[in-house]
C-alpha cells in the first residue's frame, strides 16, 4: 500500500518545493489609474433627441505601444512604462469616454454608448491617439490625437491634429497620471467645441 502512495507524494513535494521558484510576473499595483472629464452630464438630466442631432464617438485606435493597460514614458525614440503603475483600462478607451462625457455636456447633444448599434447619428466622431505618454527626462506629458467628423448626407470629411501638453512635478505616477488627465480634459473641450461648427 505503502509503495502505490510513494509516486504521488514524491511528486506532490516536487510542486511544493517548485512552489517557490515560480513567477507569474511583477506584483499587480495597488490600484488602478483611469480618466475623468472636468465636465460632467449632471444626474438625471433627460434628453428626446433625432439622430441628426446626436453624435457618435468611435472607438480610438492607438499605436502598439499603447495599446496596452501600462503608462508609457517616451524618451528619445524608445518606450518603457512606469514601474507598478496600471489603466484600468487601454488608454485610447478611457480617452475616448472622456471625449463622450466632455462633448454631451458641453454641447447639449446625445452621445450614445459606442456599443449599441441601433442608435446612428447623423455626426460621427473618429480618429487615432497618437500619444499618451511622458516624456521622460522633460517634466512634461503629451497627449495628441488625430480628429476626423464625418456628417450623413456630406461627402466631406473634416480632419484635425488636437495636441496638449501638462507640466509634471515629478515622474510619480500620481503626477503623471493627473498631467495626462489635464492634458485630455485640454483636448476634450477643444474638440466640442470643433465638432459642432
Amino acid at each position: 500500500m505503502m509503495r502505490q502512495f510513494l509516486p504521488l507524494a514524491l511528486a506532490l513535494s516536487g510542486a511544493l518545493a517548485l512552489g517557490g521558484c515560480i513567477s507569474f510576473g511583477e506584483d499587480p499595483p495597488a490600484q488602478l489609474m483611469s480618466l475623468s472629464s472636468d465636465a460632467r452630464v449632471a444626474a438625471n438630466t433627460a434628453k428626446t433627441v433625432t439622430d441628426k442631432e446626436a453624435i457618435s464617438v468611435g472607438l480610438i485606435t492607438a499605436p502598439t505601444p499603447l495599446r496596452n493597460q501600462r503608462v508609457a514614458v517616451r524618451s528619445n525614440d524608445s518606450f518603457a512604462y512606469l514601474p507598478k503603475t496600471a489603466w484600468a483600462d487601454e488608454p485610447a478607451r478611457l480617452f475616448r469616454n472622456v471625449l463622450a462625457e466632455t462633448i454631451e455636456a458641453k454641447t447639449g447633444r446625445f452621445v450614445p454608448d459606442s456599443r449599441n448599434p441601433s442608435i446612428t447619428p447623423a455626426t460621427r466622431l473618429g480618429g487615432s491617439l497618437v500619444a499618451f505618454q511622458l516624456l521622460g527626462g522633460q517634466g512634461k506629458v503629451l497627449v495628441i490625437y488625430d480628429a476626423t467628423v464625418a456628417r450623413e448626407g456630406s461627402d466631406q470629411i473634416r480632419a484635425r491634429r488636437f495636441e496638449s501638453t501638462a507640466p509634471v512635478a515629478s515622474e510619480d505616477s500620481r503626477a503623471v497620471v493627473e498631467a495626462l488627465n489635464r492634458a485630455s480634459n485640454a483636448i476634450a473641450t477643444d474638440v466640442a467645441d470643433w465638432v459642432v461648427q
